[in-house]
Order: structure tokens, then C-alpha cells, then sequence
């Protein structure tokens, strides 16, 4: 049997790809880059390999400021000291970059939200799940309810993946220069759900609380 090449050896192929191709195309942008950056967005978008909010939303480089994680999560806001990578990125883009709008998007398939509904990592060690666990923790509330009214299979996951979209919305609100920003009309908050199955991206309608396809 062949064996596979190493990952890193697609990952330079794709580089070179991408030098003689979109670098050398957007050339002058990327020069443009190199002295700062001003996007207007920021996303919060899940790890997952299948949902890459640059490709979504086919973007140029620079276009959007990115944090992604498990499940697309945002923490609430503390004062304890620690090292809160999330929150320092969205004090980062809101404060610093001055974004105009911060876009929360889950996805369907979603493992995170998965873990959640079904208690997969509970009581787990760190680095057997436990760091996962706790992470995924933040669904809690929403997550008993979910499963209380639905279970944990079929309507449920969905109703999960949406249901953190939602968590991780009211915790943004949290952060007092967030809520100062929203307030004078300066930034706005956005909930989204890319479905990977059929490649549609639906938006939340918070005066509702539903999810409905982009136009």
C-alpha cells in the first residue's frame, strides 16, 4: 500500500498555489495589508474544518476579523484574571479595530453542540474531553432545556445549534463596551447558521428568535 504523503506537504503545495495565483493576483492588496488592517466584520465561527467564514462568505483578505473555537462559543464577560483568548479578541476587534458589526455563526454538525446535548465528555479527565466538557459547559441551561423538550436526537441537534447562537448573542452582551457600542448604534450584532448540507446560510430575527435563509 502507498503511504499518504504528509499533511504539510498538501499544506505547501497549497501555499505555492496560492503564491503564484491569489497573492500575485491581489499583489497591491496585500502591500496595502502589510501596514494595517480596517475590516468592518468581525466573525465568531466554529473550529470545524468544514465551515471557513473567508470562504462563506468569499472575502479578500483583510475583509473580516476571525476568532473561531469549539461550537462558535463566546464566554460571558469577567473581571477574574486569566488568560480569556476569546474575550481578548473581542475586546480587540470592538475596541481597537472599532468593527461595526460582530456576526455569531454555528453550523450544522455541529460536534461542540453535539458534546453538549448528549453529556459525551462529562466527568471526563483534561485531555480525555474534560477540557471539552467545560467549554461546551457554557450550553448548560440551554442544553437541559433542549433535552427536556426534544431529547437529544433529530429536532434536538438543530434546536442545539441554533440554541448556541443565542448563548453566545446575550453573553456578548455582557461586555459593557459592547453594550455601550450597540447602544449608540455603532456596532451591531448579528446570528447566523451556515447549514453544511445544503450550503445555505440562514440569519437569526432576534425579535423572533428565528432562523430564516439569507436572501
Amino acid at each position: 500500500m502507498t503511504q499518504a504523503p504528509p499533511a504539510l506537504d498538501d499544506l505547501l503545495a497549497g501555499y505555492r498555489r496560492f503564491r503564484e495565483g491569489d497573492w500575485e493576483r491581489q499583489r497591491a492588496r496585500w502591500e496595502t495589508l502589510a501596514t494595517g488592517q480596517s475590516p468592518r466584520v468581525m466573525v465568531i465561527a466554529c473550529s470545524d474544518s468544514r465551515v471557513d467564514p473567508a470562504q462563506i462568505f468569499d472575502v479578500s483578505p483583510g475583509e473580516i476579523f476571525v476568532v473561531r473555537n469549539v461550537a462558535a462559543l463566546v464566554p460571558p464577560f469577567e473581571r477574574t484574571p486569566g488568560q480569556h483568548g476569546v474575550s481578548a479578541a473581542i475586546e480587540f476587534a470592538v475596541t481597537q479595530l472599532q468593527v461595526a458589526e460582530v456576526v455569531v455563526m454555528g453550523h450544522g454538525a455541529c460536534g461542540g453542540c453535539r458534546a453538549a446535548l448528549t453529556h459525551a465528555f462529562q466527568g471526563q479527565p483534561n485531555g480525555q474531553g474534560g477540557f471539552i466538557a467545560e467549554w461546551v459547559g457554557l450550553l448548560g441551561p440551554e442544553r437541559d432545556r433542549i433535552e427536556a423538550e426534544l431529547g437529544q436526537d433529530g429536532p434536538a441537534v438543530r434546536a442545539m445549534e441554533e440554541a448556541a447562537v443565542r448563548v453566545s448573542l446575550a453573553n456578548l452582551r455582557t461586555f459593557p463596551f459592547v453594550v455601550d457600542r450597540e447602544a449608540t448604534g455603532a456596532l451591531t450584532l448579528r446570528g447566523a447558521y451556515f447549514a453544511i448540507a445544503d450550503g445555505v446560510l440562514h440569519l437569526l430575527d432576534e425579535a423572533t428568535g428565528r432562523f430564516a435563509p439569507a436572501g
